[in-house]
This record gives C-alpha cells, structure tokens and sequence, in this order.
C-alpha cells in the first residue's frame, strides 16, 4: 500500500557540480526537494521506488514499457562534464568517479531522471528502507501508467514512491522547446492536481499534449496516480516555477 510520496524535477541542473556558476538558481527547489523527502522518511517505508522516464524503456516492450533497477544500481553526470557517480541506496553520492575499487556495477546505466533522484536521496542520507528504482517510456499509454502504479503499491504493506519529472519546456521562448501556449495551462492543470492529491485529475493528462509540450514528468505522475488511487493521501505543493522556460514541480502526499 502506498503511504506516502514526493514528487520532484529531474533536470541534471538540480545537481548543483553540473549547473556550476547558476548553482543558486535552483537552491529553492532542492531545498523543496528535501522537505519532499522529509515527508517520505516520516511515513517509515519498507520499500521506496523511485520513478522516472528512461530512453531504454521505450525498447523495452517485452517488460512493458519499463526497465528496473536494483538497489546498489548506479548512475552518473559524466555525458555533464561532471565526474560525480550516483547510487540507489544507503551512501547513494560519490564525489569522485566510481573506479574498480568501488565495487560492481548492478544492471545497465541509471537513466538521467533517476540518477538525479539517486543524488537527492544522497544529499538526504536517505537509509530508510531499501530502494529501488523504475524507469518508464515517456509515451507509455495511462492505463499502463496506472497499471504500473497499482502493482508497485501492493509489493508491501508500506511503500514510498519519490517520482521524478519535470512539466513542460514551452513556457518561454528561451525554453527547450521554444514558446507554445499551451505550456502554461497544462503545467498549471498538473500543480492543482499534485497540490490537492488527485489521482484522476493526473490519470487524465493527455499524452499527446504532453509530449508535444515536452513534459517528462506525464508518465511517472501518472504511476502516482495508479499507485495512490484508493490510498487517501493528502497533497502539498511545495515548490512550482518555470527556471529556463520549464515547468518545475514539487509536492508531498502522505
């Protein structure tokens, strides 16, 4: 059953080593982050998952859209000209570049959005409970969204969900994907959403519009939706602004 979960963006820049001399630009929203996380801790898991969008999930779709990752799965910011190594689990940061003395590497690669969840459970010396990490196509239909969700929620009594993923990347012209008008009202529908806990207002997200607005976050929300439909959670939006032209998100649901 899902107690409790955070939802936070999943840009590289959140790493303060990768945005360098714009570090302080996003203090706000690590420091949001964290207060996310907080909540997480709080409800006492026996399992969190964290959840993101994943390039390899898309040639996935013999697993259904989705690849998993083990707790001890590793990842990094090297394609950032950073050589900062990640980690799911307990001691998840490295300042330095895991060599062969750090142990084997588990599995493939972490994707970008959750090696960014990694460094945040890093920064939060997360030791909670075991963790383990789920990334998802950024096209993967609702249903299979909310499917995914659903089956998470019942591998243990508690479960914690830290789902990563930004709104959209239209909101200025400056943006990754330019100005589109569209931008502001979807990522606006998504804050009331997160702000008030509501499963079928996230369910309902069009995914085409989403990925015409760049909003990779529509697919890990939409797991949240699934896993937390009959779990009568509260919501709180914690952090909700557009740096660089996209869409940044945090809430809580415990």
């Amino acid at each position: 059953m899902l107690v409790a979960a955070a939802v936070c963006p999943c840009p590289p820049l959140l790493v303060p080593e990768v945005a360098a001399g714009a570090a302080s630009e996003l203090d706000a929203a690590r420091a949001a982050c964290l207060d996310a996380l907080g909540v997480l801790a709080a409800s006492r898991p026996d399992r969190l998952v964290v959840v993101g969008t994943d390039p390899r999930a898309a040639t996935s779709e013999a697993a259904g859209g989705a690849v998993s990752y083990p707790e001890g799965a590793s990842g990094g910011f090297q394609g950032f000209g950073v050589d900062l190594d990640v980690m799911l689990g307990p001691g998840g940061t490295a300042v330095e570049p895991a060599g062969p003395a750090s142990g084997p590497v588990v599995g493939p690669p972490l994707p970008d959005s959750l090696a960014v969840g990694a460094w945040l459970l890093g920064r939060a010396d997360w030791s909670d409970a075991p963790v383990e990490g789920l990334g998802v196509d950024e096209r993967l239909a609702p249903g299979r969204c909310t499917a995914r969700g659903r089956e998470i929620a019942d591998r243990a009594p508690r479960v914690a969900l830290l789902v990563m993923g930004d709104g959209s990347a239209c909101r200025t012209v400056k943006a990754p994907g330019y100005l589109d008008e569209r931008a502001g009202g979807f990522d606006a529908d998504a804050a009331r959403a997160l702000a008030a806990a509501d499963t079928a207002a996230l369910a309902a997200l069009d995914p085409a519009l989403a990925h015409e607005l760049k909003a990779a976050g529509r697919a890990p929300w939409q797991v949240l939706a699934g896993a937390a439909r009959e779990a009568g959670l509260a919501g709180r939006l914690l952090y909700d602004d557009a740096p660089y032209g996209v869409g940044y998100l945090v809430a809580a649901w415990s």
